[in-house]
């Protein structure tokens, strides 16, 4: 099982995690709403679990750009 990390605005894999067993708690997804969870992870057939977050590049640009919080998706 690997815990894939992509930004949710440009795709960008940000990162993975390769673990036979992890704990919720220990990536911090207990603290998730429902809804939070729902949008933000995702399970594959082959047991891998996919969190869309944001990169850095990303979170730099929409605090330059506050206005840039109405798209989904930047290009950078």
């Amino acid at each position: 099982m690997a815990i894939h990390y992509h930004c949710r605005h440009c795709g960008t894999n940000i990162g993975s995690i390769e673990q036979s067993s992890i704990h919720s708690e220990t990536l911090g997804l207990h603290k998730l709403t429902e809804q939070e969870r729902q949008e933000m992870v995702a399970y594959d057939v082959s047991g891998n679990i996919h969190i869309t977050a944001i990169c850095e590049d990303c979170q730099e640009a929409l605090e330059r750009n506050p206005d840039y919080h109405q798209y989904d998706f930047l290009i950078h």
